[in-house]
C-alpha cells in the first residue's frame, strides 16, 4: 500500500504528466497552416528572450502572455551566453533555456525554439561567441567546414538537452517549431558569400533536419530554403509575402512591435494601431502564424547588447513592457484583435481566402467553406474614410484600417477602434536618503582606475592592433600606451599650446591622456562608429606620456561578415604642429597594451577588495573613478530602476550581478521628435520618436529578486565623470487608468461573442475601466466628458460639445468598484449637441 507521502508524490507526477500530454501530437503543415494532431492551426506568438528578464519574472511575463491571446512563445538560443569559454556549459540562472521552456509549457503554451545559432537580436556578436573567431581557417555564415562543424556541434547540443527533457511536441512537449539560421536570405548578407552561400544554406537545412526533432524547421527571410524547411518572414508588415513552396503555410516570425534602442538615439515607438492593422492585413491575405518581436523585450543585462551602441533597455516598445508590466492600450487592443482573429478560426483554416478589390484603397478577404464564412474588410488609404457595400451591408471604414467580420455580417473588431483601457506608467523617485519608503544609500567610497599600464599582463608590439582580436572582448577596454621624448629644440615645443593629437579609430570611444591628464574624448553613433579625435596638448621637453583608452560598446551583430567589423586604434596617430606643419607620425611605434581594467583585474565589481576608501570629499566628476555604497532595497514590490542622473558613462553592479552599461550623458538629437505620431500610413523606425534632446536612457532596471531587503552592495564604474551621489531610485507606477471611446466603435469583443444580433444591435459601444492589480478599486475620477473630448491618456481636454452630467454618472458608476462599464450613448449621458458624432473619455485613479 503507497503511504500519502508516496500517493502525494505520484500524484505531483501525474499532474506534471498530464500537463506535457496536452502537447502531445504530431506537428507537420500544409500550404495553409502548421498541423497540430492533424488539424490546421492559426497561431498567435510572441517573443519573450529567456536572458534579458530574471527566472522569478518568467512565470509572470507567461501568464500576461497567454492572457493577452498567444498560443506561442518564440525565443532565440544565444550560444555566447552558454559556451562562453569553448566545450564549458552555463545553463543557470538567466541562462535556463530548459526551465524557461518549461515553464511555457506548463502555462499551456507552444514555443518556437530559435536555436540559429547567428540570432542577431541586437546581441553582442550576433550571439556568436568571440572564441569561434580564432579558430584557424574559419569563416562564419558560409560553405566553411570549421565554422559547420562548430554549428553543428552547438545545434545538436541544444536539440538533445531538449529531447533529454521530452520538450519537443514529438515527444509530448510544448516544442513546435525550431529554426536554423537567421536572416540570411536578406539581400545584402547571402549575394555577399557568392558560391559558397547557396552550398551553406542547402546543408543547415540537411544538418538541421537530420537532428530528427519530430517537429518543422524555419528558415526566416530565406527565400531560397529547400524542403522541407519553411521560409518566413520579418518585418514591420507582412501581408505581402510569399511563400517559396505552395506547399508552405504563410508564416511571420518577427512582427515588429516597436524599435531597439541606441545610446545617442531617441526613443522609438510604434502606434498599436498601426501593429494591428498589420497583423489584421496578414490574416486577411492567408497567413496562418504570426509572431511579435518583442511581446516582452527587457533588459540588456551585463555586456551583452550588440550594435555597436545598442542600450541597455531592450522595451522595443513591446505589450510587455521592460519591467514586465502590461502596456496599455497595446497589450489590450492586441488582445481583442485575437479574439477577434480566433472567431474567424474555423473559416481561415478550412479555405484559402477569395480576394476581391472592392475599390483603389478597398480590400476585400472571404474565407467560406459551407457554413463557415468570415471576411476582413481594409481600407489602406491613409486620409479618408470609406463607405463600402459588401455581401449586402453598408460598413464604414476608418483610413488605415482593417474590419473583422467573423459571421460575414457583423463587424467585431477594427484595428482603428480601441476599445481597450489606457493608462499612464510612471517612474516615482525614491529619495537616496533613509525615508519611509525604506531606501538609502549609505558609506559610498571609492578607487582611482589608474591611467595607463598597470597590470603585470600589459604586452608590448609594433604598430597599432586592432582591439578585437587583441581584447577577444574580455572587457570593453583596452589601453595603447607610448613615451615620446621630446628635446628642447623639438618644432613641436617651439608650437607650444598650438600641437594637436590626431587619432583615428574603428570605435567605439576613445579618451587621450597626455601625462596622466583627460586631454580629449571621442565617441561614435549606431550608424557610424568610427571615431576621429584632434585635441590640443602642451607638451614637454623629455618624457611625454601618451595613454589612450578605447571601448567597446556592444559588438556588431548584424551584417555581411560581420564577425569582421574591427574596433580600436587602427591610426594614424599623430602630432601635429599647427604652426609650423611639423609631423611627429606615432603609428607604427611600440607600443605598450593593457587588455581591461585594473579594477577588473580585482574583481571591484563585487564589492570587495582592501582597496576602498573613504574620504572627507568623495572625488566627484573625474574620469576613470570605481564606486561603492550599501544601500536598503526600496519598500514594495513594484519594478524597480535606478535613475542615472548626474553619472556619464560605466557599468553598474547590485550585489555582484551587471544591470549593464550606463550612458546618461549620450544625449539624443534634439530634432526629430513630435508630440503625437499618425499611425496612417507605412510604419518605419524613425517615423515616431520621442525624447529627443535628452538623455538615450537614464533609468536602469534593477531585479527586484537581486535585491536583500537591506545590506545591498552598488558598485559603478565611471568613466567619464559623474557625481554618484545624485543617483536615486525609481519605482515603475500606474499613474492613471483611461479609456475613451466614441459611438461609431464596436461593442467590446466579450460582448460579440456572447450575444447575439438583436442583443449587439441594442448593447452598442462600451466604455470600460479596470485597475490593473487584484487588490486595488478606482478612487478617483481624474477627467470625464461626453461629447467631443479630445487629447490622450493624461492630459484629455473638454470639446466644444459636453454634458454636464459626465462625471456625476462616471463616479456614480466607478468610484469604490475594481472595474465599472458605460453605455457610450445620449440614453446615458443626453446629448449636448445633436447631429455630432460624440465620445465618452474617462480618467481614473486606483488605490
Amino acid at each position: 500500500m503507497m503511504s500519502f507521502a508516496g500517493v502525494l508524490v505520484f500524484g505531483v507526477i501525474l499532474l506534471n504528466c498530464l500537463v506535457m500530454m496536452s502537447f502531445a501530437g504530431n506537428v507537420t503543415y500544409d500550404h495553409r497552416a502548421l498541423m497540430i494532431d492533424g488539424r490546421r492551426r492559426v497561431l498567435i506568438s510572441g517573443s519573450i528572450h529567456y536572458p534579458r528578464s530574471t527566472p522569478d519574472m518568467w512565470p509572470d511575463l507567461i501568464q500576461k502572455s497567454k492572457d493577452g491571446g498567444l498560443d506561442v512563445i518564440e525565443t532565440y538560443v544565444f550560444w555566447n551566453i552558454h559556451e562562453s569559454v569553448r566545450n564549458q556549459y552555463d545553463f543557470e540562472g538567466r541562462k535556463d533555456l530548459i526551465n524557461f521552456v518549461k515553464l511555457v509549457g506548463k502555462a499551456g503554451l507552444f514555443v518556437h525554439v530559435r536555436i540559429g545559432p547567428y540570432v542577431c537580436a541586437e546581441w553582442n556578436y550576433g550571439g556568436f561567441p568571440l572564441w569561434l573567431h580564432f579558430i584557424p581557417g574559419i569563416e562564419f555564415r558560409t560553405d566553411n567546414e570549421p565554422f559547420k562543424a562548430e554549428m553543428k556541434r552547438f545545434t545538436a547540443k541544444i536539440v538533445n538537452m531538449l529531447k533529454q527533457e521530452s520538450l519537443y511536441a514529438s515527444q509530448g512537449g510544448p516544442v513546435i517549431l525550431s529554426q536554423i539560421e537567421n536572416e540570411y536570405g536578406n539581400g545584402d548578407i547571402e549575394p555577399r558569400y557568392d558560391a559558397r552561400a547557396k552550398p551553406y544554406v542547402n546543408w543547415a537545412a540537411s544538418m538541421a533536419t537530420s537532428l530528427d526533432t519530430g517537429v518543422p524547421w524555419v528558415m526566416c527571410q530565406q527565400p531560397d530554403a529547400p524542403p522541407p524547411t519553411i521560409n518566413t518572414c520579418n518585418g514591420f508588415y507582412g501581408d505581402q509575402f510569399k511563400q517559396n513552396s505552395d506547399k508552405t503555410p504563410k508564416m511571420w516570425t518577427e512582427d515588429w512591435t516597436g524599435w531597439f534602442l541606441s545610446f545617442g538615439g531617441a526613443v522609438p515607438y510604434r502606434p498599436v494601431e498601426d501593429i494591428a492593422f498589420a497583423v489584421a492585413r496578414f490574416f486577411q491575405r492567408g497567413g496562418t502564424f504570426q509572431n511579435y518581436y518583442m511581446y516582452h523585450g527587457g533588459t540588456n543585462f551585463g555586456r551583452t547588447s550588440g550594435g555597436p551602441f545598442i542600450a541597455t533597455s531592450y522595451d522595443y516598445d513591446a505589450p510587455l513592457d521592460e519591467y514586465g508590466l502590461i502596456r496599455q492600450p497595446k497589450w489590450g487592443h492586441l488582445k481583442d484583435l485575437h479574439k477577434a482573429i480566433k472567431l474567424c478560426e474555423p473559416a481561415m483554416v478550412a479555405t484559402d481566402p477569395t480576394i476581391t478589390s472592392l475599390g483603389s484603397t478597398i480590400e476585400a478577404s472571404v474565407y467560406k467553406s459551407g457554413s463557415q464564412c468570415a471576411a476582413f474588410l481594409a481600407n489602406i488609404a491613409r486620409e479618408s474614410d470609406a463607405t463600402v457595400s459588401f455581401m449586402g451591408n453598408t460598413y464604414r471604414l476608418p483610413p488605415w484600417s482593417v474590419s473583422i467580420i467573423p459571421d460575414c455580417k457583423n463587424v467585431a473588431f477594427n484595428t482603428a477602434k480601441i476599445n481597450s483601457v489606457s493608462n499612464v506608467l510612471t517612474f516615482v523617485t525614491q529619495s537616496t536618503e533613509a525615508d519611509a519608503a525604506g531606501a538609502s544609500m549609505s558609506g559610498w567610497t571609492s578607487v582611482n582606475e589608474p591611467v595607463g599600464i598597470s597590470s603585470d599582463n600589459a604586452f608590448k608590439k609594433m604598430g597599432l592592433m586592432e582591439q578585437i582580436n587583441t581584447t577577444a572582448d574580455k572587457s570593453d577596454y583596452l589601453w595603447y600606451s607610448l613615451s615620446v621624448n621630446l628635446k628642447n629644440d623639438d618644432p613641436l615645443l617651439q608650437d607650444g599650446s598650438a600641437t594637436v593629437l590626431h587619432v583615428e579609430s574603428l570605435g567605439h570611444v576613445l579618451h587621450a591622456f597626455i601625462n596622466g591628464k583627460l586631454s580629449g574624448s571621442g565617441k561614435g553613433n549606431n550608424g557610424n562608429s568610427k571615431v576621429t579625435i584632434e585635441v590640443p596638448v602642451t607638451l614637454v621637453p623629455g618624457e611625454n606620456k601618451i595613454d589612450l583608452l578605447s571601448a567597446t560598446v556592444g559588438l556588431q551583430n548584424y551584417g555581411a561578415f560581420f564577425d569582421l567589423r574591427g574596433a580600436g586604434i587602427t591610426g594614424p596617430v599623430q602630432f601635429k604642429g599647427s604652426k609650423n606643419g611639423s609631423t611627429i607620425d606615432l603609428s607604427s611605434k611600440q607600443w605598450t597594451y593593457q587588455v581591461g581594467l585594473k579594477g577588473e583585474e580585482l574583481g571591484l565589481s563585487n564589492g570587495g577588495s582592501s582597496l576602498w576608501k573613504s574620504q572627507s570629499a568623495l572625488p566627484t566628476n573625474q574620469p576613470l573613478v570605481w564606486y561603492k555604497a550599501n544601500f536598503d532595497a526600496p519598500a514594495g514590490d513594484t519594478p524597480l530602476s535606478m535613475d542615472f542622473t548626474g553619472m556619464g558613462k560605466g557599468e553598474a553592479w547590485v550585489n555582484g550581478q551587471s544591470i549593464g552599461r550606463f550612458w546618461p550623458a549620450y544625449t539624443a538629437p534634439n530634432n526629430g521628435c513630435t508630440d503625437s505620431c499618425n499611425y496612417r500610413g507605412p510604419y518605419d523606425s524613425k517615423k515616431c520618436l520621442k525624447n529627443c534632446g535628452k538623455p538615450s536612457q537614464l533609468l536602469y532596471h534593477v531585479p527586484r529578486s537581486w535585491l536583500k531587503s537591506s545590506g545591498n552592495v552598488l558598485v559603478l564604474f565611471e568613466e567619464t565623470g559623474g557625481d554618484p551621489t545624485k543617483l536615486s531610485f525609481a519605482t515603475r507606477e500606474i499613474q492613471s487608468v483611461c479609456s475613451h471611446v466614441s459611438e461609431t466603435h464596436t461593442l467590446p469583443i466579450d460582448m460579440w461573442k456572447n450575444s447575439v444580433d438583436d442583443a449587439r444591435r441594442k448593447t452598442g459601444p462600451t466604455l470600460s475601466l479596470e485597475c490593473p492589480h487584484p487588490n486595488q478599486v478606482i478612487s478617483s475620477i481624474k477627467f470625464a466628458s461626453f461629447g467631443t473630448p479630445h487629447g490622450t491618456c493624461g492630459s484629455f481636454n473638454h470639446g466644444r460639445c459636453r454634458s454636464n452630467d459626465a462625471i456625476a454618472v462616471v463616479k456614480k458608476a466607478c468610484i469604490g468598484s475594481k472595474s465599472c462599464s458605460l453605455g457610450v450613448s445620449v440614453n446615458v449621458f443626453g446629448d449636448p449637441c445633436k447631429g455630432v458624432t460624440k465620445s465618452l473619455a474617462v480618467e481614473a485613479s486606483c488605490k
